[in-house]
């Protein structure tokens, strides 16, 4: 079964004095590009973090979250003080050299507070394996709901390329009927020109043999052979497994080259209009093979 790019998975944890988040989403992308966000208590601990999520997701961008939710009651991080009037003189300063408007009062205490070191947590917390432990398997929760979701995505892919492939099998079939008729109509095309607008005897034995020459050229038997043999080879493929997203973009982009060919050799207006439709239902295929993982 197929697996899509495109997932979500959230998982929390409850710690006496917090509540851990884990939240990871996944976009289409040729290869495993991941981005982390970690709480810095758990930083040390990325490298782990990585190899889990790469060795299950295989290809995509990831966006990886980690945060704290502090507990009502637990201890707020302290007001550095002497760092805040620092940047509050720097600032005011500044702001006179350079005659820069100074922020409303209310505006003053907003942005000082969001500035570098102002609200910090004077103890270090070291952590323990039983609080890694359950923070661990958070994070392979998370990453499970994204699976989950990446295999129900990847099912509605799977439906949809069995819809188009049989609808690219049954143009193909509508062909056939085509073909005769077309090299009767070359025939009288060729015959019609030599008796009428020209109006000159001809062999009639080197028509034919020229004739035989010139339909061979337009002859699409091979094309239509390979583009079958691509269509079940899709199918098979699809069937094998997950990370076969590549695969199934290659075989797509040999679909067509058969399909182009078929159009470029019909000489038939019918067949042009099929060739035309089973090249709308290749790139909707080709849209979505991009998804796949």
């Amino acid at each position: 079964m197929i697996q899509s790019m495109t997932g979500y998975g959230k998982a929390t944890a409850e710690l006496p004095d917090k509540k851990i988040n884990v939240e990871i989403k996944s976009l289409n992308s040729k290869a495993m590009d991941l981005s982390t966000r970690i709480a810095p208590a758990y930083r040390e601990k990325e490298i782990e973090i990585r190899n889990e999520i790469s060795k299950v997701l295989e290809r995509g961008k990831a966006d990886f979250s980690l945060w704290i939710e502090k507990k009502e009651g637990a201890d707020a991080a302290p007001i550095n003080k002497d760092v805040l009037k620092s940047y509050y003189s720097q600032l005011d300063s500044i702001s006179r050299e350079l005659g820069i408007p100074c922020p409303v009062p209310e505006d003053w205490l907003q942005l000082l507070l969001r500035m570098p070191d102002v609200m910090t947590k004077t103890e270090i917390q070291e952590l323990t394996e039983e609080e890694w432990s359950m923070v661990h398997a958070t994070i392979l929760e998370a990453i499970s709901h994204l699976v989950d979701f990446r295999k129900q995505e990847g099912a509605a892919l799977e439906k949809k390329f069995r819809e188009k492939i049989a609808n690219i099998n049954s143009l193909l079939e509508q062909i056939t009927p085509y073909e005769k008729e077309r090299v009767e109509k070359v025939k009288e095309r060729i015959t019609d020109a030599l008796e009428k607008t020209l109006s000159v005897d001809y062999d009639k034995n080197r028509l034919e043999q020229e004739l035989i020459y010139y339909i061979e050229k337009l002859d699409v038997n091979e094309e239509k052979q390979r583009l079958s043999n691509h269509l079940k080879y899709f199918i098979s493929t699809m069937e094998s497994g997950s990370g076969q997203g590549k695969k199934l973009g290659f075989i797509a982009q040999e679909m067509g080259r058969e399909i182009n060919t078929l159009g470029s050799k019909s000489n038939h207006a019918e067949m042009q209009k099929i060739v035309v439709q089973m090249k709308d239902e290749l790139e909707q295929i080709k849209e979505q093979v991009l998804n796949v993982m």
